[in-house]
């Protein structure tokens, strides 16, 4: 059965309610929700990662971390709420809520390294909230088609996995630790994101039982996308401060959700004329910001390091 676009067959609500903006009050709550565990446990598993050497095994010496699994016990988290808000609400809504996930974070790093984050820090950040609430609101996204086809998949997949590729080999190679961090951090954003869209029609295939989850190649997709996600993640974790790793890694996931959503599953924001300037706008902001805060935070680090003989 192919599933369509339900938001404009739905009761009109006054304008000045939530519904009434096509945005499902739960869906945003557990998406916040999923940002606030996102950014505990990031903070909790760079901590873990960046004492391994790189010489040493990575994930055998992350499992024996009870730091690295309380992170992972926070993921696991924000992974359940993550599931819940797209199963309430669209691709489009949830994901770029999830880049909320960056202005937890970096105050929490802050408090417990024992620094104060500056003012252009803060204005960034601010910035990036103001261009969340204006693509959410101006874009009002829809939901769309969560079954395509395999052949639907093939071409949007096949460029996005050759961005990873090729982020992943210049992380690994021998560059600046910060442009390592980021290129990882963003190549596990992006399998994320992969994983993301996968995630609600798995999602909807639990009620049907285990057997119909595991028949289904986009069980699998999913699964192996989460996890080599996780292990680019803590890579750039390990090579870098935090605040080069999670911005990119941050953006990387709503935008390629957003992507394999508008060119897979068919959602739409219902928006035209001046207001797709506003939408572009927006999200060009919120690249700047993101970048704008990993490269501040990342000089922050490099001049705490240069004055004190303990890395945080």
């Amino acid at each position: 059965e192919t599933r369509t676009c339900v938001n404009s067959a739905r009761t009109p609500q006054p304008r000045g309610t939530l519904r009434g903006m096509s945005l499902p009050f739960a869906s945003i709550v557990c998406a916040l929700i999923a940002a606030l565990l996102f950014a505990c446990a990031s903070v909790a598993q760079q901590s873990a990662a960046s004492a391994v050497p790189e010489d040493a095994a990575l994930m055998t010496t992350l499992l024996r971390s009870p730091r690295w699994w309380a992170g992972f016990v926070g993921d696991g988290g924000g992974y359940a709420m993550q599931a819940v808000a797209l199963a309430l609400g669209s691709v489009l809504v949830v994901q770029p809520l999830l880049v909320t996930a960056l202005l937890f974070a970096l105050p929490l790093s802050a408090k417990f390294s024992g620094y104060r984050l500056s003012r252009t820090t803060w204005a960034l950040a601010v910035a990036l909230a103001v261009a969340l609430a204006i693509f959410l609101v101006v874009g009002d996204p829809t939901e769309g088609n969560i079954d395509a086809p395999f052949r639907e998949w093939v071409v949007p997949l096949g460029i996005l996995l050759a961005v990873v590729a090729v982020a992943a080999a210049a992380g690994m190679s021998k560059i600046d630790p910060g442009w390592r961090a980021l290129l990882l951090g963003g190549a596990g954003g992006i399998l994320y994101g992969v994983a993301v869209a996968f995630t609600k029609y798995v999602v909807e295939l639990v009620p049907r039982g285990l057997w119909a989850v595991l028949s289904s190649w986009q069980a699998w997709a999913l699964v192996a996308a989460g996890l080599v996600g996780v292990y680019l993640q803590q890579r750039g974790f390990q090579v870098g401060p935090l605040s080069a790793s999670l911005p990119a890694l941050t953006i990387a996931e709503p935008l390629a959700a957003v992507f394999l959503g508008m060119t897979v599953l068919d959602e739409r924001l219902r928006v035209s004329g001046p207001g797709l300037v506003v939408v572009g706008c927006a999200v060009a902001v919120m690249l700047v910001a993101t970048i704008g805060l990993s490269r501040s935070q990342a000089q922050r680090t490099s001049d705490t390091t240069a004055t004190s003989p303990v890395s945080s």
